[in-house]
């Protein structure tokens, strides 16, 4: 965005650290506007009061901060979890399933205020600048969004740290340097990247985790656990009812203490290159098995099979930022469709790393027994009807081999 655009107030997503904080100045002093700031706790696991009180340091009137938890998994993490969503067959998509809730309140926010404008502190090699911004410009098309890593010349960490002197910004002794790692958090997962994870080449130093025990290290007893769905999700853990937060955060705990959900890759930005990342996901792991678990048996085939062909799409779109797509919903409305009768409970076995579905029951099972017990089927099943479905799934193997003469 071109700085001579008349802005006159800004909604700006904010952690209260270091780096919103210099944007937050920087905005000031280049856009001369008002600063409204927004600070969601989607359950990061760090104390919002002093974003507040860094917001009132800097002046700002509006201040919004809101516990966005349950909505995050609810309308967010928990719809994800209904397809099995893995991008790339491995990333649990902590971070880019957040991005659009926080887009979505940031557009709402501009609207209460009459803001002219949103700001993010995402950088331009980055994917969650695309996230934000596509999710956005879906919900509102005609707000401006400002990127201050792609405008500002503050490239370096010394010239950050200089310009938060100049503008008498209190840069923690920690601060100084340049941080070992960038960490995001959530509910969900912790994600970590750069710096002493650069190089894939090097295991990830134990100090990057921080949700998750080493699996050497974790108990040597496996705990089993029961989680109960309906419709799809995950409603209650050992028979005590739970909000989708509430179960979420259980879980995390759980499989936090087994060493379950960590996870080492090598992903593929959408901007185009190659990154590493270490993500915890404990809960999320245990939650993808157990549905896996339940689905099982209450799923027909053809929608099971339909549904793991889409699911590939589906973790794209999210991944890439498109979660508010037409694409996106219309897979949304077929998965949530699939999921009327994905209700039962799971058991899991969790130990050293692992989530093992050990047994699965539903009502609406359609797993039958009689039909595939080894002992005398009473007449559940004639085996004879096999032969005609061989022969006639056979008719052009056979065509097709006599027609090549090998």
């Amino acid at each position: 965005m071109a700085k001579d655009e008349a802005i006159k107030k800004v909604v700006l997503a904010y952690s209260g650290g270091l780096d919103t904080s210099v944007i937050l100045a920087w905005l000031r002093e280049c856009y001369g506007c008002e600063i409204v700031t927004f600070t969601a706790d989607l359950g990061q696991g760090e104390e919002l009061a002093p974003a507040r009180l860094r917001a009132e340091q800097f002046g700002v009137q509006e201040i919004f901060i809101e516990d966005l938890r349950e909505v995050f998994v609810r309308d967010y993490v928990f719809p994800m979890l209904r397809a099995n969503a893995l991008y790339e067959g491995q990333y649990l998509l902590g971070t880019a399933v957040a991005r659009p809730l926080i887009a979505k309140r940031l557009v709402e926010i501009a609207g209460m205020v009459g803001a002219d404008a949103i700001a993010h502190g995402a950088t331009g090699k980055g994917n969650d600048q695309i996230r934000f911004e596509l999710s956005a410009y879906a919900l509102n098309p005609d707000i401006k969004v400002i990127a201050p890593w792609r405008e500002w010349d503050l490239t370096s960490r010394t010239k950050l740290i200089e310009f938060a002197e100049k503008h008498q910004i209190i840069v923690p002794k920690d601060k100084r340097g340049e941080a070992p790692f960038s960490v995001d958090a959530n509910l969900l997962h912790t994600s970590s990247e750069g710096k002493v994870l650069e190089d894939p080449a090097e295991p990830a130093p134990e100090f990057v985790y921080s949700r998750s025990v080493n699996p050497v290290d974790a108990p040597d007893m496996p705990q089993e656990i029961e989680v109960t769905f309906k419709s799809g999700d995950a409603v209650a853990l050992d028979g005590e009812a739970l909000s989708p937060a509430a179960l979420l955060m259980a879980l995390n705990d759980i499989g936090g203490r087994h060493g379950i959900g960590r996870l080492d890759l090598v992903e593929n930005r959408f901007i185009g290159m190659k990154s590493r990342g270490v993500y915890e996901t404990p809960g999320g792991t245990i939650v993808l098995a157990a549905h896996r678990g339940i689905e099982s048996i209450t799923l027909d085939r053809g929608a099971m099979h339909l549904k793991d062909e889409l699911m590939p799409r589906y973790a794209e779109l999210i991944y890439n930022g498109l979660w508010f797509s037409p694409e996106r919903e219309m897979l949304q409305a077929a998965i949530d469709r699939s999921q009327r009768f994905v209700e039962g409970k799971v058991r899991l076995r969790l130990y050293k790393g692992q989530a093992q579905v050990i047994a699965r029951q539903s009502d609406k099972s359609l797993y039958s027994e009689a039909q595939v017990t080894f002992e005398d089927d009473a007449g559940a099943y004639d085996q004879k009807h096999a032969d005609g479905f061989i022969h006639l799934n056979a008719l052009r193997l056979k065509l097709l081999q006599r027609q090549r003469g090998e």
